[in-house]
């Protein structure tokens, strides 16, 4: 193999695939190295598999709601192993997927870890590469405190190998990460207790998402105690786990424990230092609107630039990059502001824009709010109520939306349409002027007074 290429992306997860991928269509010679399974993070341990167990979730919750609709329903129980396996069926195929869509894309395939020599040169394993470009898409892994007993729980990791539903679960952590696992844990038959460091869940999120959210979790059954640092894990005598607090507080006889408490960037064992990338002080790799480096020629996608941890995001800044790079676009990046998110809570949450705080912070007295709350017609007939909660968050005289976020069934799938609106700059009296789709909840957007 001729180990020199117009460009190399060093993991093969959503950015480093994706840049790859668009690279090699405009007939650049491009290669990833990876030393785990093709797909990273989202396909292997993160989106993919997590909405299969949502959706598993989610018909646990229409089992209870069917009788409010007629049916005669008996649940005999519930085969974790049969959904594990057909989740992990799903997620083998993908993988599978991808070694044939490298080779299909002329990309070549290095299996390793890979580690800087210089800023034009890497090691795989002992085996020297060089490359024009080189895209670092390594991405993250769950953070572990570093506290007495820590090892005694598992991450979001961790969760995709359990071969069993844990009977009694302690999640810690407050982002999306430890609210979803929270949902789909307590629906499945978990009892789930979350733990938080400070008051509230989602704190990056619009208030009435978050506050919403936290009343339907606790509906559920969630138990939810705030303000709680953990100090200590110890296993019990009986096996269980407890968890001790900084304050002096005894949680005891858990089965499991899941760190939900955030993300560490991957570049530990890159070597950047020998090409003179710079770290910042938690290790991501800083990078400009057009995912430059410091160093000329080497790039930072995804998850490990510190930017938006999304998916999408890795998948748009990468294919934008190669159309720089290889397209003739000079000017071609991804702009940051305006980026839809969906959480797959219970209820899900979908978002974009400014939040109604964010908002007051920099347009003041020019934000207007526009909100609805309400049962969705799903709920007519069901015995467990779930609330829906929309909010339009409009700046100026034009009433410009910046801002929209829903929480509610089918709040995931309606956003996507409004975050077009949004990102165009659409005006309150433009949703307004829209035909509403009558019955749904996504009428309440084009009809709010």
């Amino acid at each position: 193999m001729d180990r020199h290429f117009d460009l190399i992306a060093i993991g093969a997860g959503s950015g480093g695939l994706s840049v790859a991928e668009r690279a090699a269509r405009y007939g650049a010679r491009c290669a990833v190295i990876e030393s785990g399974p093709l797909g990273g993070t989202c396909v292997n341990v993160g989106c993919v598999p997590k909405k299969v167990m949502w959706y598993g979730a989610t018909l646990a919750h229409a089992l209870e709601d069917a009788a409010g609709y007629g049916f005669d329903i008996t649940r005999n129980g519930f085969d974790w192993a049969r959904l594990k396996a057909g989740r992990d069926g799903y997620v083998n195929g993908i993988n599978t997927w991808y070694h044939t869509y490298l080779t299909d894309s002329d990309i070549a395939e290095i299996p390793g870890r890979a580690r800087f020599i210089d800023a034009r040169t890497l090691d795989v394993d002992g085996e020297r590469y060089t490359a024009d470009h080189i895209c670092i898409a390594v991405g993250g892994y769950p953070t572990v405190p570093d506290i007495p007993g820590a090892e005694l729980g598992i991450t979001s990791d961790g969760f995709f190998e359990l071969d069993t539903l844990p009977p009694r679960v302690a999640i810690a952590g407050s982002g999306y990460i430890a609210v979803e696992l929270a949902g789909m844990l307590n629906a499945l038959g978990s009892d789930v207790t979350l733990v938080l460091r400070r008051e509230h869940i989602l704190r990056d999120f619009d208030a009435m998402l978050r506050e919403c959210l936290m009343e339907e979790m606790i509906k559920d059954g969630i138990d939810i105690i705030s303000t709680t640092e953990l100090a200590e894990v110890v296993r019990q005598d009986s096996g269980k786990l407890s968890l001790r607090g900084c304050n002096g507080q005894h949680l005891d006889d858990f089965d499991q424990l899941i760190w939900a408490i955030g993300r560490t960037p991957a570049t530990a064992g890159l070597n950047l230092e020998a090409a003179g990338v710079a770290t910042d002080d938690n290790g991501f790799i800083p990078s400009d609107r057009f995912e430059n480096t410091n160093v000329e020629g080497i790039y930072a996608l995804g998850d490990v630039n510190g930017k938006a941890a999304l998916t999408p995001v890795a998948i748009a800044a990468a294919r934008r990059l190669a159309d720089r790079l290889f397209g003739g676009m000079s000017e071609r990046h991804l702009p940051y502001e305006n980026i839809p998110s969906v959480v797959f809570s219970h209820p899900p949450i979908g978002t974009v824009g400014l939040t109604e705080a964010r908002a007051r912070e920099i347009h003041g007295d020019a934000v207007t709010i526009y909100q609805t709350r309400f049962t969705a017609m799903y709920h007519a007939l069901t015995e467990h109520k779930r609330e829906t909660a929309m909010k339009l968050v409009t700046v100026g005289a034009q009433e410009k939306v910046v801002g929209c976020h829903i929480i509610g069934m089918g709040a995931d799938e309606m956003l996507q349409g409004f975050a077009v609106a949004v990102r165009m700059g659409a005006r309150k009296a433009d949703l307004d002027d829209t035909v509403a789709l009558h019955p749904t909840s996504a009428e309440e957007l084009v009809t709010m007074r």
